[in-house]
C-alpha cells in the first residue's frame, strides 16, 4: 500500500551517508521479497522482463501442477487460479510492464484449457467463473493498456478462449456478459 513520504523523512535520508543508506536497503530488501525483486530488476543487467516473465510462468506452472488435488480438484482450481493472477500482478508490480501482464494472464489461461478444461463443466461453477473473469479482465487490458497494433496479434487467441468457453453450459450462471469475440473498436 502507498505510503505519503513527508519532505522531513526526504530530508533525513538525504543526510544519511552511503554506507548507511546501503545498509537500509539491504535490510529492507531482506524483510520484502517483492521489494528485492524490484531491486534486483532495477539494478542487475542479467535482470530484465523475460527472465521475470520466465520466473513468473514457472511459478504458476508449479502452482498448477502442485496445488491441484485430484479429490477436490473443483475447490482447488479456484484458489490456485487466484493465486497465479497474484503472481501476475506481482510481476506487473515489479517491473511495470503492461504488456507482461497481459502474456502472463494468457499463460495461465493457455494452462487451464489445455489441462483442466474438464473442471470448467463442474457444477461447482467457480472455476469456470473465475477463468471467465480472467479472459474478460485480459481482454479489457488488451484494449486499455496496449498499442492497436497487438489488438491483432492478442484477438484470435482470445476469441478462442471465448468461444471455449461459451460453449459450456455454466455461461448462463455468469453475473456478467461473456462476449463471443474480442470487440475491436473502431
Amino acid at each position: 500500500m502507498p505510503v505519503t513520504i513527508s519532505a522531513d523523512f526526504k530530508k533525513k535520508l538525504l543526510q544519511l551517508s552511503e554506507k548507511e543508506l546501503a545498509a537500509l536497503v539491504v535490510r529492507a530488501a531482506k524483510r520484502d521479497d517483492e521489494f528485492y525483486d524490484t531491486l534486483r530488476f532495477e539494478l542487475l543487467q542479467d535482470v530484465d522482463v523475460a527472465s521475470i516473465q520466465a520466473d513468473t510462468e514457472d511459478k504458476i506452472h508449479e502452482l498448477f501442477n502442485l496445488s491441484v488435488s485430484g479429490y477436490l480438484l473443483t475447490k482447488s482450481l479456484p484458489k490456485v487460479l487466484s493465486k497465479a493472477t497474484k503472481e501476475v500482478a506481482r510481476a506487473r508490480r515489479i517491473t511495470k510492464n503492461k504488456q507482461l501482464e497481459v502474456d502472463l494472464n494468457l499463460y495461465a489461461l493457455r494452462l487451464v484449457f489445455r489441462n483442466y478444461s474438464g473442471p470448467l463443466d463442474s457444477s461447482n461453477n467457480q472455476f469456470y467463473k473465475a477463468t471467465a473473469r480472467l479472459a474478460v479482465r485480459t481482454a479489457g487490458l488488451v484494449l486499455k493498456n496496449l498499442h492497436e497494433d497487438f489488438w491483432l496479434e492478442y484477438k484470435p487467441e482470445l476469441d478462442e478462449f471465448f468461444g471455449n468457453l461459451r460453449a459450456y453450459d455454466n455461461r448462463w450462471s455468469l453475473s456478467f456478459e461473456l462476449p463471443s469475440e474480442m470487440s475491436i473498436p473502431d
